[in-house]
């Protein structure tokens, strides 16, 4: 009998919650961040990254699938002992509370600059903290119902970016490799927040239904998410110029500005509402298997209580403290970077250990 049975995800509910991880922040930014790294050779950074993660990826499932019924807490405390294991756990948890505590921090800041800007941050904070709170606190398989659901309702926005066709100038792109490869590889790393969420897999592995699916659900995921960003930083490489592209923090709000219709204007407002709900699928995982995590290493069960604790300081927290925007740059930096370790270096770490240290799991024991 599987241990949890109770909150099983299908295929494509794995599928949409590790894309909708990877489809966050990055869609409005990225194309500006390619752009002064790699110029207009930047969408040619984000196929290397995406092949990066494909491979991360594939090591990850392949290292999960010795330990099909064990979560990650479990596998850890298996390989590393029980205290080292413990305080690999720790840092996982910071991890996780890094990238909701981001993710979180960003969507409001964005609800204050171009929808509520004379509403209080601890009341947007408040309102966002209802629907979170309703979500996260019914387990994983109503999160992946929820990203389901949010792929499906989003599915406009890439026929509305097509419309924009008219509008491109596609010899901006021209001529390819300008300056050789050397820009594009260095480009590459700017990609790689924009692909982390694949390594919250660790986490939904046991939940799967079909695990023989897992390594074509991740590669479908990622290939998804690669899609979206490079068909967005193609459409901004084509409307703005080289130069100009640099001089916007979010880009991709610029496309969505041109776009009317006669029964519709102010198209942009529309995205960034419906963006609200791409992020939520972003910073929500991350804040699930936050409270997941100290549930299961304090040998609990119910994660209802750390999740109301964890929301109940953010609200206290945002009361307190406003940040700025140069803050939240800040934070989102730190996230890259903390992403790039945890994300690219941790599965290559446990392939590794489960390769080379052979010990059975405590089931296949008994």
């Amino acid at each position: 009998m599987k241990k949890y049975a109770y909150n099983e995800i299908t295929v494509m509910q794995y599928i949409f919650l590790i894309h909708g991880v990877q489809v966050g922040i990055g869609v409005l930014t990225l194309p500006r961040d390619l752009a002064l790294t790699a110029g207009t050779d930047g969408w040619m950074s984000i196929i290397l990254g995406w092949v990066m993660a494909m491979i991360v990826s594939l090591l990850l499932v392949k290292a999960m699938s010795r330990y099909p019924e064990m979560t990650i807490i479990e596998i850890l405390q298996q390989l590393l002992g029980k205290w080292l294991g413990k305080a690999a756990v720790v840092l996982i948890v910071l991890y996780c509370i890094l990238a909701s505590v981001t993710v979180f921090t960003y969507a409001v800041s964005l609800i204050n600059i171009w929808l509520l800007p004379q509403t209080p941050s601890y009341i947007v904070v408040l309102l966002f903290l209802i629907p979170v709170c309703q979500v996260v606190q019914s387990g994983v398989r109503v999160l992946g119902r929820y990203t389901e659901l949010i792929f499906y309702l989003t599915l406009w926005m890439p026929i509305f970016l097509v419309t924009m066709w008219k509008n491109m100038h596609w010899l901006h792109l021209l001529p390819f490799l300008k300056e050789g490869w050397k820009p594009i590889v260095q480009g590459t790393p700017t990609t790689i927040l924009s692909f982390v969420g694949f390594e919250l897999a660790f986490f939904l592995y046991p939940f799967l239904q079909k695990k023989q699916y897992a390594a074509m659900g991740i590669v479908t995921a990622n290939t998804l998410s690669m899609l979206v960003y490079l068909s967005v930083t193609l459409f901004s490489f084509g409307f703005y110029s080289p130069d100009e592209i640099t001089q916007f923090t979010w880009p991709t709000l610029g496309l969505w500005k041109i776009i009317e219709f006669r029964f519709l204007e102010r198209v942009d407002i529309l995205f960034l509402a419906s963006y609200l709900f791409i992020l939520s699928t972003t910073g929500m995982p991350y804040m699930l298997f936050t409270v997941f995590t100290t549930t299961q290493l304090l040998g609990k069960q119910d994660h209802r209580k750390h999740l109301y604790i964890f929301l109940a300081l953010i609200l206290v927290a945002s009361f307190l403290y406003t940040p700025s925007f140069s803050d939240i740059l800040n934070l989102v930096k730190l996230w890259g970077k903390v992403g790039q370790a945890v994300a690219f270096g941790f599965p290559i770490l446990l392939w590794a250990a489960t390769r080379f240290i052979r010990k059975t799991p405590k089931e296949q024991k008994a």
